[in-house]
C-alpha cells in the first residue's frame, strides 16, 4: 500500500512541472515480463522465481542472493502435527515483499500451520516491473497459490497485509472453504477519495513518486498505474462486502493513525460485516468509541519507547527484526519529515511513528516494528483456535 502524500498534491505537481523523470537506472527500466505464477508445485514456483529474480532484479547491495532470498516467495513445514493438516497463503502488499511475514509466518509453522509466502507479480525485482502489471495478474495468482494449498492440505486460511489483505478478502468472500482471515492494515479503503484518480492519471503520467533506492525489501517509489490497481482492489472488496457478510473468523490489526487508510471506516466495515463472534480486531490507539466487544484497544503513544504513533506497517515485525527491528540496519527516514534524511539517520534521539506526522522538536522516522509483537502472537493464536 503507498504511503505518500495526497494524490492531488502529486498530480498539481505533475501538472505544473511536467512528467516525473525517472533516473537512468535499471530500478527504472521494466523488465521484459513477469515471472510465472502458475507452477503445478510451490516448489518449483519458488525456484523458478529465484532464477528470474536473479537475472532481472536491480540489485541495490553488495550481497545479491541475499535480496533474492528476501523478494523471493517462501515455506515454512508445520512444527507440530494435527489429525487435519492445515495451511495458510500469506500475500504481502503493494511496493512490499514477501519479507513482509518474516516474522509473522513462524509463529504460524508453530501453530501446525504449513505457511506460504507468494510473490505477488511485478513486485520484488525493480520498482518499473509496476509500470505495466494488472490486478487481474494478482488475482489469478492468489487464485492459484490457494487451490494449489487447499489440494495438498485440509484446512486453509489465508492472510494479507495491506492490497494482498483486500486480495484475499475478496477471494475468501467467494470460496466457503477458507477458514479464516489474518489480514493486517488491511486496505480496503483508502484515506482519501483521490486515490480514485489514480487509474485514470496512469493513462498520462508513469511515476507518482520517484525516491531513492535503498531499502531491499520493498520499493520505495511508485507509479501510478500500480496506484490505479491497488484502488480497484479496494473497490472491488467493498463492493463484494455490501453484498455479502464475512462469517467466518477473522482477526484484523489496525493503526487509529493510518497514514495511508481509513481507520474509522475499516473499524466500521469490521463490526458491520464480520460477522462471526470470534472475530478480533487490534486497534492500536485510543480507545475507539466502539461498543463491539470483538474490538480490543492498545495505546500507541509509548514515550517510554519514543514511539509517537503507530505506522501502516508496524503491526508486521518483531522489535528484534534485524533489518525493520528497534536497531534493526535500516531505519527509515523517509517520513514526510522537514528534516533532511541525513540528519536523521545520524540522529541518536529519534522518535518514531506514521509517515507525515510531526511534532515539534522531535525527530521521526517510520516506525517498522510492533511493541506489541508478543501480544499479537497471542492474538493470532486464539484466532486460529
Amino acid at each position: 500500500m503507498m504511503q505518500k502524500p495526497g494524490l492531488l498534491l502529486v498530480v498539481l505537481a505533475l501538472l505544473l512541472t511536467g512528467c516525473v523523470q525517472p533516473p537512468d537506472s535499471p530500478a527504472f527500466k521494466p523488465s521484459g515480463h513477469t515471472p510465472g505464477y502458475t507452477q503445478e508445485s510451490f516448489d518449483r514456483y519458488v525456484d523458478e522465481t529465484k532464477d528470474w529474480l536473479k537475472e532481472n532484479r536491480a540489485f541495490i547491495t553488495d550481497d545479491p542472493m541475499r535480496e533474492v532470498e528476501a523478494n523471493a516467495p517462501f515455506e515454512l513445514l508445520p512444527e507440530k502435527t494435527s489429525k487435519k493438516s492445515k495451511g495458510v497463503l500469506l500475500v504481502h502488499g503493494l511496493g512490499d515483499s514477501p519479507y513482509s511475514f518474516t516474522d509473522i509466518a513462524p509463529l504460524l509453522a508453530e501453530q501446525g500451520f504449513r505457511v506460504r509466502v507468494m510473490l505477488l507479480p511485478g513486485h520484488g525485482s525493480k520498482p518499473a516491473d509496476l509500470m505495466n502489471v494488472e490486478v487481474s495478474d494478482w488475482i489469478k495468482a492468489v487464485e492459484h497459490q490457494t487451490q494449489l494449498l487447499k489440494s495438498e492440505v485440509d484446512e486453509v486460511w489465508l492472510g494479507g497485509f495491506s492490497t494482498g489483505g483486500n486480495l484475499v478478502t475478496s477471494y475468501a468472500l467467494e470460496d466457503e472453504s477458507i477458514q479464516g482471515l489474518l489480514l493486517f492494515s488491511p486496505a480496503f479503503q483508502p484515506d482519501s477519495r483521490l486515490v480514485a484518480l489514480a487509474p485514470i492519471v496512469s493513462k498520462f503520467f508513469d511515476w507518482a513518486d520517484i525516491d531513492p533506492v535503498d531499502n531491499f525489501v520493498r520499493y520505495d517509489s511508485l507509479t501510478f498505474n500500480a496506484a490505479g490497481e491497488y484502488y480497484r482492489t479496494s473497490q472491488q472488496v467493498r463492493d463484494q462486502l455490501e453484498k455479502k457478510e464475512f462469517n467466518r473468523p477473522v482477526l484484523i490489526v489496525m493503526s487509529e493513525d493510518d497514514s495511508v487508510l481509513n481507520s474509522q471506516g475499516i473499524l466500521q466495515l469490521f463490526e458491520e460485516r464480520f460477522t462471526n463472534p470470534d472475530s478480533r480486531f487490534i486497534w492500536y490507539g485510543d480507545q475507539p468509541a466502539s461498543k463491539d466487544p470483538r474490538v480490543h484497544s492498545l495505546r500507541s503513544k509509548l514515550p517510554e519507547q519514543n514511539v509517537s504513533n503507530f505506522s501502516h506497517m508496524a503491526a508486521l515485525f518483531a522489535p528484534e527484526n534485524p533489518y525493520y527491528g528497534k536497531n534493526g540496519s535500516y531505519r527509515m527516514c523517509n517520513n514526510g519529515q522537514e528534516e533532511s534524511e541525513a540528519t536523521c539517520q545520524k540522529e541518536n534521539e529519534v522518535w518514531y511513528s506514521a509517515h507525515g506526522y510531526t511534532e515539534e522538536g522531535k525527530i521521526h522516522a517510520r516506525l517498522t516494528w510492533n511493541p506489541y509483537f508478543e501480544n499479537l502472537a497471542r492474538e493470532i493464536r486464539q484466532t486460529l483456535k
